[in-house]
């Protein structure tokens, strides 16, 4: 049987919060040419449209034998799962950083326990849109690690350091909370058991610069009640450009038996922007119960009006023919 491989690409990208450390997978890490002042998480760059920068960055293996990557620049995005920091694969289309940085050498082979350090050129093409262009330099081994089995899985580990390009011009800081949904589980029987509601809504980064968004999270129903009211905290610390994030949060503990709205509340720099959806919560058997009792009740009505109706008619035959035909003749 012929063997399917699947590529995976393992970015090995270093924490969402600033740290000191290089983008490190325990075999080789890719980090920035230390400054004269200290050494640069990520790469932090600016500049203008039609304008270019240069810089260097370090390869270094910790393994005991040589080892060979593919270098290349990529654009970064946001995950579709969770909203995390990633990067365009060698084989997809750039746009930002993936097309206007170029490293000096395009492959590269490290000595054991040894780093390489390459030059890159980034330009900023006129006409570039103002804002932030979040990429990275990616350390790819082109080596396929592959499993066994009839279905084998193919996997390629990559290294990235982070490249934070703000391309100059005005900047516009923007978000909005789309298509909010809600939808319920509820017990069979009410009040046996926890009824549990999942909120779904996406973030969309409408500007051009990173955002760090806070969510809150307000249901109200009937009258006004204040049903829930939390600020959440599955949310991606760094929403790109441009970038939509498709998030879900559970309710448990939802009511079972109320009528009111869910808002969402997003808010970052200098922007903040409300998105909200209706809730029917019903006992679904009780209803289902009730419409029955309301069924037969009527069909118990309609029957009961019909034999009235044809009790009084079969009384008005009756009458009828005990009246005496009374007839007179002319003397």
């Amino acid at each position: 049987m012929r063997k399917l491989y699947v590529l995976l690409l393992g970015l090995f990208l270093a924490a969402l919060t600033p740290s000191a450390h290089a983008a490190d997978n325990g075999s080789w890490s890719v980090y920035p040419v230390s400054s004269k002042i200290a050494a640069r998480p990520y790469f932090y760059l600016s500049a203008d449209p039609g304008t270019s920068i240069s810089d260097k960055v370090v390869v270094a293996n910790k393994t005991a034998g040589p080892l060979t990557f593919r270098l290349y620049a990529a654009d970064a995005y946001n995950t579709a799962r969770d909203g995390g920091f990633a990067v365009r694969t060698v084989h997809e289309t750039q746009h930002g950083v993936g097309a206007w940085a170029r490293p000096a050498r395009s492959r590269i082979t490290v000595p054991a326990h040894g780093r390489v350090t390459v030059p890159f050129t980034l330009h900023v093409p006129e006409g570039a849109e103002p804002g932030d262009h979040p990429g990275a330099l990616v350390a790819l081994d082109e080596r396929i690690d592959r499993g066994g089995g009839s279905l084998a899985l193919g996997v390629q580990r990559a290294v990235a350091a982070r490249v934070y390009l703000r391309v100059g011009g005005p900047t516009v800081p923007a978000i909005s909370v789309e298509n909010v949904h809600i939808s319920h589980s509820q017990p069979l029987v009410p009040g046996f058991g926890t009824s549990t509601s999942t909120i779904s809504y996406t973030l969309h980064n409408t500007g051009n610069v990173t955002l760090d968004p806070k969510v809150e999270l307000r249901a109200k129903g009937l009258f006004g009640r204040t049903l829930l009211s939390r600020d959440l905290s599955r949310v991606p610390s760094e929403l790109l450009p441009g970038q939509r994030v498709r998030l879900t949060e559970p309710w448990r503990g939802a009511p079972q038996l109320d009528w009111g709205d869910v808002t969402l509340t997003a808010s970052a720099q200098d922007t903040r922007e409300s998105a909200s959806a209706s809730f029917l919560a019903l006992p679904w058997v009780a209803v289902a119960v009730l419409l029955t009792a309301l069924v037969v009740g009527a069909v118990f009505v309609v029957r009961a009006r019909r034999g009235r109706a044809v009790g009084q008619g079969s009384v008005r035959e009756a009458a009828a023919a005990r009246v005496p035909e009374v007839s007179s003749s002319r003397r």
